[in-house]
C-alpha cells in the first residue's frame, strides 16, 4: 500500500471515529432533552430532540456509505433522512402554532439551558472536522452529513437563546419561535438531502 493510499485509509478511520462520536452524542442527547422538553413542556426542546434522532439516521447513514456499502442504499438513506427532516419541520409547525395561540407558557428548563450550550459547541467542532476529512477524501455523503451537523450546532444555538430568554426575562415565546427557526431549517435541510439523493 502506497503512502497516499496508507493516508486515505486513515481519513477514512478518522471520519468513522467522527460519525460514532456523533452518533453516541446524539443518543445521549435524545434522553436528555425527551426528559427535559417533558418537564419544561418545551416545544424548542422536543423539536431539538427529534433533530437528534435525525441526526442519528444521518450518522447511520454515513457509517454505511463509508463501509462501502452501495451507492443505491445510500440514495435511498438521503432520501429517509430528507423525509424525516421535512416530518419535523410540520411537528414543529403545528406545535409552534398551538402554543403562540394558546399562549401557553413553558417552564424553565436549567438541563436544557446546560445541555443546547455544551451540544452547540460539540457539534461545531465536530461539522469542522467532518469538512475537514470529507474534502481530504473527497466523499459527499460526509460532507453533506458535516453541513448537518453545522446545521444542529446552530439550532442548539437557537433553542438555548430561547430557552436563555424565557428564564431570564420571562419571554414564554421565544421558545416556540426557536421552535420556528428549527421548522426552516429542517425543511431546507430536508429538501436539500433529497435533491441530493436524485443526483447520486
Amino acid at each position: 500500500m502506497t503512502n497516499a493510499e496508507h493516508a486515505h485509509a486513515a481519513s477514512i478511520r478518522s471520519g468513522v471515529m467522527l460519525e460514532w462520536m456523533t452518533l453516541g452524542w446524539n443518543i445521549v442527547g435524545v434522553l436528555v432533552l425527551a426528559s427535559a422538553a417533558y418537564a419544561a413542556r418545551s416545544v424548542a426542546l422536543a423539536g431539538f430532540g427529534i433533530d437528534s434522532l435525525v441526526e442519528i439516521g444521518a450518522s447511520t447513514v454515513v457509517l454505511w456509505e463509508l463501509k462501502d456499502v452501495v451507492g443505491n442504499r445510500r440514495a435511498r438513506g438521503l432520501r429517509l433522512i430528507g423525509i424525516a427532516f421535512i416530518a419535523l419541520g410540520v411537528y414543529l409547525a403545528v406545535q409552534s402554532l398551538v402554543v403562540l395561540l394558546t399562549r401557553f407558557h413553558p417552564h424553565h428548563s436549567p438541563v436544557g439551558i446546560a445541555w443546547t450550550m455544551v451540544t452547540a459547541l460539540v457539534m461545531f467542532a465536530l461539522a469542522s472536522q467532518k469538512a475537514r476529512i470529507g474534502r481530504i477524501i473527497a466523499n459527499p455523503v460526509l460532507l453533506t452529513e458535516g453541513r448537518v451537523t453545522m446545521v444542529d450546532g446552530i439550532l442548539a444555538s437557537a433553542v438555548l437563546l430561547g430557552l436563555s430568554l424565557n428564564a431570564g426575562l420571562g419571554w414564554w415565546w421565544a421558545d416556540p419561535v426557536a421552535g420556528v427557526v428549527i421548522l426552516v431549517y429542517a425543511v431546507r435541510e430536508g429538501l436539500e438531502a433529497i435533491r441530493h439523493a436524485r443526483s447520486l
